[in-house]
């Protein structure tokens, strides 16, 4: 017999919900159902209206772009920090990306229409979406700069970054091929570059999973665009520290 999954932890761990006013967080507690987000799982596809909005609590997604040849590339990762599925909130029919999860976990979803509902009646969380809405829009474009501009082993040292600070751990279960799929790279080159950083102590790699050894080095690796999104985040969403489980 199958038991369905119980909500654990805490919805407010997400820091969107965290910073809700108390009068819109009253009206969505009640709403909110907790979600097992295993990895690869797809929330919704490009060209989809979502059904539901996305508050990952421990999970990662990837917003990614898909060409005609099947080639994808992520312009978009969130995890605690944010939401996924606002564009079926702000007016539109359908999404241009794809949301797939990267990083197994937990989270919460809310129906888009009571969101549609929250925000037709001049709800507090419509600047907040605003906000949030301008934050992604930022870090894409400062992925299209990365995309062009900086070397796979920039954007790696940068992707790395990204999900570490989403993780509770040093170690990630992600394989090469998801990275090249992230980066929109070949394979062979996300390899060649983990054996470098590997081969220099900064990381160590096994069997689909990664530990960062030296997060400093990893920093210095990086390109500048790992701080400048994080910055432009921590300008627009001034939040409280999201609860503990």
């Amino acid at each position: 017999m199958h038991i369905p999954s119980r909500p654990t932890g805490n919805p407010r761990r997400n820091h969107f919900l965290a910073a809700l006013p108390d009068s819109v967080w009253t009206r969505w507690r009640s709403q909110l159902e907790f979600v097992d987000l295993p990895l690869d799982k797809s929330l919704y596809t490009s060209d989809a209206t979502p059904a539901y909005v996305y508050f990952p609590t421990t999970a990662v997604v990837s917003l990614l772009y898909l060409t005609q040849d099947g080639v994808s590339t992520e312009v978009c990762a969130v995890g605690n920090d944010g939401v996924i599925g606002i564009d079926s909130v702000m007016g539109s029919s359908a999404t241009a990306s794809q949301a797939v999860v990267q990083s197994a976990g937990h989270g919460y979803r809310l129906k888009a229409q009571a969101v549609r509902s929250e925000l037709s009646q001049g709800s507090p969380a419509l600047p907040m979406l605003l906000r949030y809405a301008h934050t992604q829009v930022a870090q894409m474009a400062q992925m299209a700069v990365c995309n062009h501009f900086h070397s796979v082993e920039q954007k790696f040292c940068r992707r790395l970054l990204i999900s570490l600070d989403h993780s509770p751990q040093r170690e990630l279960a992600m394989t090469h091929e998801q990275f090249a799929n992230l980066l929109g790279v070949r394979r062979e080159s996300i390899t060649a570059v983990a054996h470098k950083l590997q081969l220099s102590g900064v990381i160590r790699y096994r069997r689909g999973h990664l530990t960062v050894l030296d997060r400093q080095r990893l920093e210095r690796g990086a390109c500048e665009c790992y701080a400048e999104v994080k910055k432009h985040y921590e300008r627009t969403m001034p939040m409280p520290m999201p609860l503990a489980a």
